[in-house]
């Protein structure tokens, strides 16, 4: 697992080089996993309008550690400025890349492999400070953790694709013995430090730390299963517009959506499609792939809500018996295998009451990991925002077209989830790995 976080700037710069070069292999074996795991034909194939073909994920991915640590930081001659355009995602929408003059799966390899060449020079001889760009090995962060997020994405699209199962992985460990079952914890009100200015490899929306309160508010201890969500449905949940928004309920009849993405009923057996494999839905795992829309109604339906972006982070970060808000629910420490249910390790959500060891201070449990949780709240930019190293990584996305989601999922990797990471998408989106836990206000209490 990654082990970079605040403990990078104690390390000399040779350490840093080291550590640095470690994750970028690391990120790359993954990648190599997720490509070579189907022929020529799949790579170029799009599998949904919704996501790229994988081979313009690879290239993707390639062109921007080419531009940012080859070009930019090691100011070296382009390598393939033609390309530039083909994979800049602002340029062409995912449904159109299929039709664009796209490098085959050989070329995108080798593209790649040169690119790491250069960029490992690079490594070897830039002076990791005197620009922000470097300090810290900033700029080699953001690129690990770039290539990491389209893993993720390349992950979904495996998740979409039809055909025999390629990618194989354990199941995650079962519940703790004694471990918590659903319920709620109360989160007293007061002020918290929400996001971080010391974390060095935080992207800029996470950015500047800053002080917030948040009244005292009630979180589901555990994210939504499976059952919690079949009584949903069977009570009639995608047939009554009452616990729907407009634009919600405008959605469902547009989109005739009536389960979960990926589910379908046999008889009397929810069944769902897993990675090629069809098995039926396990009722103790949390839900995933709904869309805020879907959590939005069934917290309706609970008499509940979904948490704020603030009060989400407050519960998983904030340690009352200091003051202190920490970079994971169980502290300063970075991500093992006993903490969450990260880095693809498993190929889906790990029953509710497992990694006690991540508990938050509120009591809540598997805030990290499993499944990325919808909030309410609009993907906006903090007090003090600053765009940096460019505005289309964030603030071209702020506004209420976005909602923000929060903790990861596993197909995460620790190298892009912490606490304080923010992760946003459009409120009808289900292929991504997305499920959800419920708040509400106690009673005799009011929201500001």
């Amino acid at each position: 697992m990654s082990t970079i976080g605040p403990e990078v700037a104690d390390l000399s710069p040779e350490e840093l080089r080291d550590r640095v070069a470690v994750e970028l292999e690391r990120t790359r074996r993954r990648s190599a996993e997720l490509t070579d795991a189907v022929d020529d034909e799949e790579l170029v194939k799009q599998h949904s309008p919704l996501m790229s073909p994988l081979v313009w994920d690879l290239a993707h991915v390639g062109s921007q550690e080419e531009q940012w640590l080859v070009r930019d930081v090691g100011g070296r001659r382009a390598l393939r400025p033609d390309i530039d355009d083909l994979y800049d995602a602002f340029q062409h929408s995912r449904s159109d890349r299929p039709e664009l003059p796209l490098l085959g799966p050989g070329e995108s390899r080798e593209y790649v492999a040169t690119v790491r060449d250069k960029v490992h020079d690079v490594l070897g001889r830039v002076p990791l400070e005197g620009r922000r760009l470097v300090e810290h090995a900033f700029a080699f962060g953001m690129i690990v953790q770039h290539e990491q997020q389209h893993d993720e994405t390349m992950l979904a699209t495996h998740q979409l694709r039809r055909g025999e199962p390629v990618l194989h992985a354990p199941d995650p460990p079962g519940p703790d013995s004694g471990g918590g079952r659903p319920g709620e914890v109360l989160v007293p009100g007061g002020v918290f430090t929400m996001g971080t200015s010391g974390e060095p490899w935080a992207l800029d929306n996470e950015r500047p730390a800053h002080r917030v309160h948040v009244d005292d508010f009630l979180i589901d201890s555990h994210p939504v299963t499976n059952a919690d969500f079949f009584r949903f449905i069977d009570s009639g949940g995608y047939r009554q517009p009452c616990w729907w928004s407009d634009q919600g309920w405008r959605h469902l009849t547009h989109a005739e959506l009536s389960a979960p993405l990926f589910w379908q009923r046999s008889g009397d057996v929810w069944m769902r499609r897993r990675f090629g494999r069809v098995e039926p839905v396990p009722p103790d795992e949390p839900v995933v792939h709904v869309s805020f829309h879907e959590a939005q109604a069934y917290a309706n339906w609970a008499g509940k809500r979904l948490p704020s972006e603030a009060e989400w982070e407050k519960a998983a970060r904030f340690d009352p018996r200091t003051g202190r808000s920490l970079r994971y629910p169980w502290g300063d420490d970075p991500p093992e295998e006993r903490h969450a249910n990260l880095g693809q390790r498993h190929l889906r959500p790990a029953p509710v009451g497992t990694y006690s060891a991540g508990r938050a201070p509120s009591g809540a449990w598997q805030l990290i990991g499993d499944v990325w949780e919808w909030t309410a709240s609009d993907f906006a930019p903090y007090p003090g925002f600053e765009a940096f190293p460019y505005r289309e990584y964030s603030e071209v996305f702020f506004g209420p077209a976005y909602k923000v989601l929060r903790g990861g999922s596993f197909g995460t990797d620790p190298a892009a989830c912490r606490a304080t990471f923010r992760n946003w998408d459009l409120p009808v989106r289900r292929q991504i790995f997305a499920g959800f836990r419920c708040a509400r206000t106690p009673a005799g209490a009011e929201l500001d």
